[in-house]
């Protein structure tokens, strides 16, 4: 019988959708006969407290089921590399510059991939509001540099919501980005195995896909695979995968974009995907026949292989 260890939880602002997916994984594991365990790294005092708990219990895996920072920035990553002990999913350098938004962003640029305008901000920077929505243009998105899960993200329509919603951002983090907002379709693309699996669409029924959207029954239509050309859908699974390929991930991630019915606008890359019930990989993986625990196999089978 295979032990994996699921680390879920931690410190970051995503912590309770974190132990959400953890205890999915979890489940999903128990019913395909294997020893499945989740450690909270927020239990330990430390992460050198946390390493010698995972030294002795000698898991066969340990599946990443953290969101955010402290979890998917690399630096966990770097430590159990540095311990030689066996994680799913990509390694500390891909994570730590899949988190980087801005970093994400010019890379994709860099493919020749269209990225939104922007403007990149620490909180002690000084900064123009005037500059800013002159260069990005109303309306326009405000979110901290590295959170998940829509944490402290703002769409701006007034200059006089801007100041708010940067001071919002930056009660998360010191580093934000103001992006055009690009109007019509939210599209995503998991990467699993370097193959991109069908293209999932989001289509909220009232507002964006913020926080609540994204975790309320109800509220959000899911559409997979979606209704695309053939060229279309060609287009952003290969933008997918040339990012995925260019930020050295491995095994899976997930990679947003929105679609303004002209091109596709490369948002962010997520190295460690939701599996709750809610989440877009495994309806991904659902559309090519793999359920939750094929996919979660397939994900510790590729793990080990890296």
């Amino acid at each position: 019988m295979q032990k994996i260890i699921i680390l879920g939880g931690g410190i970051s602002a995503e912590r309770e959708i974190s132990l959400l997916t953890s205890q999915t994984i979890k489940s999903a594991l128990e019913s395909e006969a294997m020893a499945a365990e989740v450690l909270d790294p927020a239990d330990f005092t430390d992460w050198t407290a946390m390493i010698a708990q995972l030294k002795s219990e000698q898991p066969d895996m340990i599946f990443m089921g953290l969101h955010g920072a402290a979890g998917e920035d690399g630096s966990l990553q770097k430590l159990l590399e540095d311990y030689n002990l066996p994680f799913t999913g990509s390694g500390s350098e891909a994570c730590r510059l899949a988190i980087d938004k801005n970093v994400a962003l010019d890379l994709a640029a860099q493919l020749n991939i269209p990225v939104a305008s922007r403007v990149y901000l620490n909180k002690s920077d000084f900064y123009s509001e005037e500059e800013i929505i002159n260069f990005t243009r109303l309306p326009l998105v405000v979110k901290p540099n590295s959170s998940g899960s829509s944490v402290g993200i703002n769409i701006v329509k007034e200059r006089s919501e801007l100041n708010e919603a940067m001071t919002d951002a930056w009660k998360h983090e010191d580093w934000l980005l103001c992006e055009k907002f690009i109007p019509g379709r939210e599209l995503t693309v998991t990467i699993l195995d370097d193959k991109a699996l069908p293209v999932v669409e989001i289509k909220p029924y009232q507002g964006w896909y913020d926080f609540a959207n994204k975790y309320t029954h109800g509220n959000t239509e899911y559409i997979c695979p979606a209704d695309l050309t053939e060229i279309e859908k060609y287009t952003i699974q290969q933008y997918a995968l040339d990012i995925f390929k260019v930020m050295g991930c491995k095994v899976y991630s997930r990679i947003d974009f929105r679609y303004d019915g002209d091109k596709f606008y490369f948002l962010e890359v997520n190295t460690l995907p939701g599996m709750t019930s809610l989440s877009l990989t495994p309806m991904a993986a659902k559309a090519i026949g793999l359920d939750l625990s094929a996919l979660l196999l397939r994900i510790i089978e590729l793990s080990k292989l890296k």
